[in-house]
């Protein structure tokens, strides 16, 4: 019933999104007045491949190259929906331009041609940071209690799936064994597919360089797909999943994860903080491992010192992440969320629908987690 609601939910805003970006600025060029018929044909062509890509989503029988071409246009509709509110809210200062008809359309051929170059470079610079690998961020974190430095690695949304595949995996653990991690956690959304469709997918995860091994938490798209399956093939990597459970760390650090909150809306493996955190070391800093970020809002004297946290994609594509801010109390980066806890929400190594990023890299982060006096 969710899937059905979200496809829903999200082919109504694509067709409002579409008709705004066509009536509002596509329409209104007057260097495209002849071609008016073509582009309206391209519009309502981009609207119904965006709604069949909804439909099937989650049947799993798109073709890959398919997948690639309707998810592509997801991206163009917001990105092109994003100018057409700029084009909309400067027209506002030509409206009171002193009448002269020749004056009036100089401004707005000149106003014109520059819209669409943002909106081509808009385009263009996404879908060029979408297709880049993800950049080394790194970040230092003081913690109260800690007895010695750490290295934690974090990746987290790398949706191995129908556009991303081994030799993505492959590259990202390169990445990692540069990184002289004593710990590599995998925050959620791993995988976009069943188990039965993964085969030898994930097998390089095995070749992760860690000194206190590799954690990983499912995200909500491992829900999608069968979630005891997928944790169950992590496990057989030599991955520990900490399904609401903690592990102590060298007698350096409690090591917390929870199940995702998804687990909620399917009635199955919710997080659960309380049993998370049962067999922690009241005398160690506690980590805690959580897909979502908003984990926090069901926090209430849990002593907890850092949440690592994915699922925002840092917005993925600017200006959304206003939008996911809506949901999320934090959207990228470390964040003080009270005097004792700290947040870190990372971007996220892949991208899930669009190959497009805008003002949100990509990334495998470096935390070094430093003795705080």
């Amino acid at each position: 019933m969710f899937r059905l609601s979200f496809a829903f939910a999200a082919i109504a805003v694509l067709m409002l999104i579409n008709f705004y970006s066509y009536k509002r600025f596509l329409k209104r060029l007057d260097l495209f007045f002849r071609y008016q018929s073509v582009i309206k044909g391209v519009m309502i062509l981009i609207t119904l491949c965006e709604i069949f890509y909804f439909l099937v989503l989650r049947l799993d029988n798109l073709d890959p190259l398919l997948y690639s071409l309707f998810s592509a246009m997801l991206g163009v509709s917001f990105m092109l929906f994003c100018v057409s509110i700029i084009y909309d809210l400067f027209h506002i200062p030509y409206a009171k331009i002193p009448y002269d008809y020749s004056r009036r359309m100089f401004v707005k051929m000149v106003f014109d041609v520059t819209m669409l170059i943002l909106a081509l470079s808009y385009m263009t610079k996404g879908f060029i940071n979408g297709m880049k690998a993800p950049i080394i961020k790194e970040v230092d974190v003081y913690i109260s209690g800690l007895k010695k430095e750490l290295c934690i690695v974090q990746v987290t949304d790398v949706h191995i799936g129908k556009t991303l595949g081994k030799a993505f995996i492959d590259d990202m653990v390169k990445q990692i064994n540069t990184l002289n991690a004593d710990i590599v956690v995998i925050t959620g959304d791993l995988v976009d597919m069943p188990v039965e469709q993964i085969g030898n997918k994930l097998d390089t995860l095995k070749e992760i360089k860690s000194r206190l091994g590799v954690y990983y938490v499912p995200g909500n798209h491992e829900y999608f797909y069968g979630v005891h399956k997928i944790m169950e093939h992590v496990k057989s990597l030599g991955i520990h999943v900490l399904s609401n459970r903690s592990m102590v760390i060298n007698e350096t650090i409690n090591l917390a994860g929870v199940m995702d909150m998804m687990g909620r809306r399917f009635d199955f493996e919710p997080p659960d903080l309380k049993q998370a955190l049962r067999d922690v070391v009241p005398a160690l800093p506690t980590i805690l491992l959580s897909h979502q970020p908003k984990i926090v809002k069901e926090m209430k004297d849990e002593k907890i010192d850092l949440i690592l946290s994915g699922h925002t994609h840092g917005g993925q594509i600017f200006p959304f992440g206003l939008l996911v801010l809506l949901d999320q109390p934090y959207l990228s980066g470390l964040y003080q969320h009270s005097k004792r806890t700290q947040v870190f929400v990372s971007n996220g190594a892949g991208y899930w629908g669009p190959a497009v990023r805008i003002m949100a890299p990509s990334e495998i982060v470096k935390l070094t987690l430093k003795v705080k006096v």
